[in-house]
């Protein structure tokens, strides 16, 4: 069973508005065992949309569309499938019933053009919209050979979307799998994260291994920001021959292996210091309070997360982390000394089991020859001891405050798993 997806919308294609519904649709198909073949972005153009519908459904078995579905004169959404269905629209008295229960707290959102929300195509299944004003219709045909394809649309409000698809569409499309007997196919994946090896070297060190994959089992790698998701999928495969092949594949992957499963490395960490009732605070600088907003971004993070310093002035850094102003003046705020007493500082500070602290020179400006762009220092206090590293993180501020936070957070969870 195969789906594509088509965006309508210009926003999306000036760069306006950020597709983030597609690859949320992408998801919920794929737990469904939907295979989704094509995703395609179009103007709020007439023909330019029935052209894309059409070429979908040459491919696909379901083709959903988000966007244009608004009362304003841009959103043509529902006139144009009403062309490519050959029917019309007509008035439907539950979208009306709906509407007006919306609203009615905001009778001055009731006008003309709000009232065009509740005509509807006659030929199309309406399923209800709990959180907004845009029906989600239905369209079901036929291939050329017989079989049911299913044209579904939806409103293009990412929260209206992601409402729709979980109480409406994915219930909705299960059912008439079932019905008609069409078969879905079962598609898993696992994933393992892996840090400090290129891409390339760690594509070598699998080749043999992943040549000798079943037809049905495919490595996809995945670089972000200095790590490397390693995705095998295993498509209508015995769960067990998969995880056979992904334990295989991380032996292989060895001392680089960071975590067995498609989770963020923040939760990983803060997983472990949970079942341990441990906790953890940060103090930075060249990050700016991106690493405490990852490390708090989950809910339960207040279990084990303590708070931060943002250490960016000299001043921040020796009158409330401790460091000393001798060290500041001798070696710098970027420098090992310094980086090694704000972790020690804020340990002590927040009263935790654990810190981390960054400082660097994050760009563009800043640089010097013995310190370019892209130097980070980062300290992780523990217990024990302190640990510190200088990094070369890259050119690009963004790139830089990114792979600091992702080398922070790798180191301590392979300090947690010592």
């Amino acid at each position: 069973m195969n789906a594509e997806i088509i965006t309508i919308g210009d926003e999306l294609l000036i760069g306006q508005v950020v597709d983030t519904n597609s690859a949320y649709m992408a998801q919920r198909l794929n737990r469904l065992g939907i295979s989704l073949k094509q995703i395609t972005s179009v103007h709020d153009d007439a023909e330019h949309i029935q052209s894309a519908v059409r070429q979908a459904f040459t491919r696909a078995d379901i083709v959903l569309t988000t966007g244009g579905l608004g009362p304003t004169k841009d959103d043509i959404t529902k006139p144009v499938l009403c062309n490519l269905f050959h029917t019309r629209l007509v008035e439907s008295e539950e979208v009306k019933r709906h509407i007006l229960r919306l609203y009615a707290s905001r009778p001055e959102v009731l006008n003309r053009l709000t009232q065009t929300q509740w005509q509807v195509p006659q030929s199309a299944l309406i399923l209800p919209n709990r959180v907004g004003s845009a029906p989600l219709m239905v369209f079901e045909t036929s291939a050329v050979d017989g079989h049911p394809q299913w044209l579904i649309s939806m409103p293009g409000v990412p929260y209206e979307m992601q409402i729709a698809m979980e109480e409406q569409i994915e219930p909705y499309l299960v059912k008439q799998l079932q019905q008609k007997g069409v078969l879905t196919q079962d598609i898993t994946h696992l994933t393992a994260l892996v840090s400090g090896i290129p891409e390339s070297s760690l594509a070598i060190v699998l080749e043999e291994w992943e040549t000798a994959l079943p037809k049905d089992m495919h490595l996809a790698y995945l670089p972000k920001d200095g790590t490397i998701r390693l995705r095998l999928s295993g498509y209508g495969v015995d769960r067990k021959d998969l995880q056979q092949e992904f334990d295989t594949m991380c032996r292989l992957v060895g001392e680089w292996l960071v975590e067995k499963e498609d989770i963020p490395l923040e939760v990983a960490v803060g997983r472990i210091l949970k079942q341990r009732g441990q906790t953890i605070a940060t103090a930075e600088s060249c990050t700016g309070g991106r690493l405490a907003a990852l490390l708090n971004a989950h809910s339960g993070s207040s279990a084990f997360y303590m708070g931060s310093v943002v250490a960016y002035d000299n001043a921040v850094k020796r009158d409330v982390l401790g460091v000393n102003a001798q060290d500041l003046d001798m070696y710098g705020a970027v420098s090992e000394q310094v980086v090694r007493q704000m972790a020690e500082g804020v340990r002590q500070l927040m009263h935790t089991d654990y810190a981390i602290a960054t400082s660097g020179i994050a760009g563009p400006t800043g640089g010097t020859a013995l310190k370019p762009v892209g130097t980070v220092w980062i300290a992780w206090a523990t217990p024990d001891d302190t640990y510190t590293e200088c990094c070369q993180l890259g050119k690009l501020r963004e790139q830089i405050t990114l792979r600091a936070c992702t080398k922070a957070l790798v180191k301590q969870l392979s300090i947690l798993n010592q």
